[in-house]
């Protein structure tokens, strides 16, 4: 709302993947009768520090992402930490990792470290294209970080490229698996014949039983199918690309993040809402925009501080 470097500007920049986390849902006025529902993230709020804390020893560098930059940059005091950690970054030639100073150990991925990390990258996100690093990414000096991007320059530059001026957007669909259940018994022929069977007891109804869920589970699948089939096609054409992750829970039939130019932001939002009015019984959540977490896949080459050593 995350994980790989794969779990905006509205601050303005702002996953899908990977975590779901309690956000503030901000419902957008979509097509009459839709259920189109636009998360907003608290991710942007700076945290506040806690009375009494004092600034944890700094021993390491924690990465949260990689931009393209010659300038020493700095983005206040935003970072993780029961003190938030001042901002900065570590350069090699035109890339930049944005980092902070940390105790070299196992970071706890807690709601509030998570939400640190993800504040910075949709900070720094709002005038640079980003590449998000993985939760937890922690270096032992700020040469071991220039050693990773003279290792993985050539990637890095490669990903920038392919991600600039692009922001994800991750949606999710849900739906009342009971009531779909009532349509289909009020739909198909034969399920209706099992139920009536099954609710008249007119004899043995082992075997009606077994059959009629069969029936249901197959017609479920089915259209699950065909809704997610339809979603993806209709929102192809605002979308430079999408990627389907597994769904959540009995309720959610979609689970998708779709990477789009910011130029087409409006765009994307106003098809999100045409399709979500076409489909009354399902719930879109969507929100974004955020960095590419879904679409960024790059192998660190450097084996990073590990706690102890």
């Amino acid at each position: 709302m995350p994980p790989k470097p794969k779990p905006s500007r509205r601050s303005r920049g702002r996953p899908a993947r990977t975590a779901d986390k309690k956000e503030k849902a901000a419902p957008r006025n979509g097509p009459a009768g839709s259920r189109v529902i636009r998360e907003m993230s608290p991710r942007t709020v700076p945290a506040v520090p806690k009375a009494g804390a004092k600034p944890v020893e700094s021993r390491g560098k924690y990465v949260y992402c990689v931009i393209r930059s010659e300038d020493a940059l700095r983005f206040g005091a935003i970072g993780l930490g029961t003190v938030p950690a001042e901002i900065s970054t570590v350069h090699y030639k035109d890339i930049a990792a944005v980092v902070s100073d940390t105790p070299i150990e196992v970071l706890d991925a807690t709601r509030e470290n998570v939400l640190a990390h993800e504040r910075v990258n949709e900070a720094v996100m709002r005038d640079h294209t980003v590449i998000p690093m993985s939760f937890g990414t922690v270096f032992k000096t700020r040469d071991d970080i220039i050693e990773l991007l003279r290792g993985a320059y050539s990637a890095f530059i490669d990903v920038l490229l392919k991600m600039e001026d692009k922001v994800e957007f991750g949606l999710k669909v849900l739906w009342e698996r009971d009531e779909v259940v009532k349509q289909i018994e009020r739909e198909d022929d034969d399920v209706r014949q099992l139920k009536g069977e099954i609710s008249s007891q007119s004899g043995p109804t082992y075997f009606a039983r077994v059959q009629y869920g069969r029936l249901v589970e197959g017609a479920l699948q089915a259209r699950s199918e065909r809704y997610v089939s339809e979603i993806f096609e209709s929102l192809r054409d605002v979308a430079v690309a999408s990627r389907a992750n597994k769904p959540i829970g009995d309720k959610m039939i979609m689970n998708a993040a779709f990477l789009v130019s910011r130029d087409r932001e409006q765009a994307f939002d106003a098809k999100v809402k045409a399709v979500g009015g076409k489909y009354a019984h399902l719930t879109f959540r969507y929100t974004g925009p955020w960095p590419p977490y879904n679409f960024v896949n790059i192998r660190l080459k450097l084996e990073r501080a590990a706690p102890g050593s």
